[in-house]
């Protein structure tokens, strides 16, 4: 088992400045193993998806355990294909013209969220695997915010004259309308639904896409109920099947390490950081969620953890902690590899963490370090 991060974070004090991104590869590698095992057992593909985590450093490790990536945009397709390699799945929910032209050398699958977008472009990507994502009209989400089939959804083709016309010019379909979905009930559910709207499509295609949001590298997730519930869809269909893990391959391996500033009575005990919930865990304001602190055992000491920037709501959570707090005392929060280094930003021009590797042989790896420069040229 992988050293606690407490330990890790200690060994890093006098090397690594806070704040920083900490990608630990041995409990990556507990994830990655599961997509194995998935593969080996099912013979369903997984792509990463880069809109959740693209953080390069460690695509030597993931690369034997996934079959490449898929990208939402021409950016993300290219660094798929130049980084990680291997498939290249080319989607966007509109692409220019422009696009079109700088996607096609990197792709090999371009998925289109139309069909209009289909009949559009069609003839300027022939010659490669084309795709159409389909709105089945049922999903799983706890926010409306990312629920692909909330009311009036842009994403995905929801005509069924449309889409059977479009089956005649595609050789895949995608279904992407799970978001952080653990219940396998709720996924089979779905996928019944899929095999009874549109069975007679998929009898048509040569793979299918199942699209990301599904937990099924938690320890507590039936995976070999999940197993079993792919192969039978793929057999009675006869496509390849794809997932596209985003969450499911890197869930557990990330933190955010920060240290204590400052320590101020206002109401409540309030220990500021080095760090901000606005500009370097972002989801966790936008679905009102609190950040997971990293520590073995809780306490009687309850303090709010706060960011730096000047948001009033830059809080992180309110925590229960063993010991009285300190100016200089390390707080490593988790779950801090996905949509987070995506969507880092440089709000309030506060120090954007760096990104450390814990390799597997132990030793610490600054990969990457921002500074004003940085800054500088990300503005006008």
């Amino acid at each position: 088992m992988p050293p606690p991060i407490q330990d890790i974070v200690e060994a890093c004090r006098a090397v690594v400045p806070t704040p920083y991104y900490l990608i630990d590869e041995a409990r990556l590698v507990l994830n990655l193993e599961k997509l194995a095992a998935l593969r080996e057992r099912t013979g369903v593909k997984s792509v990463l998806a880069l809109k959740c985590f693209a953080t390069w450093s460690v695509f030597d490790l993931m690369r034997p355990y996934l079959d490449g990536t898929t990208s939402s945009s021409p950016y993300e397709a290219r660094l798929g294909a130049e980084k990680f390699g291997k498939e290249v799945h080319a989607y966007s929910v509109a692409f220019s013209q422009d696009d079109i032209r700088a996607v096609r050398p990197h792709a090999t699958k371009i998925i289109f969220n139309s069909v209009e977008q289909l009949e559009r472009f069609r003839c300027e990507v022939e010659g490669l695997p084309v795709g159409l994502r389909i709105n089945p009209g049922v999903s799983h989400s706890h926010y409306d915010l990312a629920d692909p089939a909330r009311a009036d959804s842009r994403l995905g083709a929801s005509d069924p004259a449309a889409i059977a016309a479009a089956g005649d010019f595609v050789s895949g379909v995608m279904f992407h309308c799970n978001c952080e979905n653990a219940d396998v009930d709720s996924f089979q559910s779905i996928l019944e639904h899929i095999a009874r709207e549109f069975g007679s499509l998929l009898h048509r295609m040569q793979w299918v896409s199942l699209g990301g949001g599904i937990s099924f590298t938690d320890d507590t997730y039936p995976f070999d109920r999940f197993c079993d519930t792919l192969a039978a869809f793929a057999d009675r269909f006869g496509v390849q099947l794809y997932l596209e893990p985003g969450s499911a391959a890197v869930t557990g391996s990330g933190f955010l390490v920060t240290q204590v500033l400052d320590v101020v009575r206002n109401g409540a005990d309030i220990a500021i950081v080095d760090a901000s919930v606005e500009a370097h865990m972002l989801d966790c304001l936008v679905y009102r969620m609190t950040a997971r602190v990293e520590q073995p055992v809780s306490g009687h000491h309850r303090y709010t953890v706060a960011g730096r920037s000047c948001l009033a709501g830059d809080v992180f959570g309110t925590y229960g902690f063993p010991r009285a707090l300190r100016v200089g005392d390390l707080i490593p929060f988790a779950d801090a590899a996905d949509y987070t280094m995506v969507k880092k930003n440089w709000f309030n021009g506060v120090s954007m963490p760096a990104i450390v590797v814990r390799r597997l042989d132990g030793r610490i790896d600054r990969v990457k370090t921002f500074g004003y420069d940085d800054f500088v040229n990300s503005l006008s």
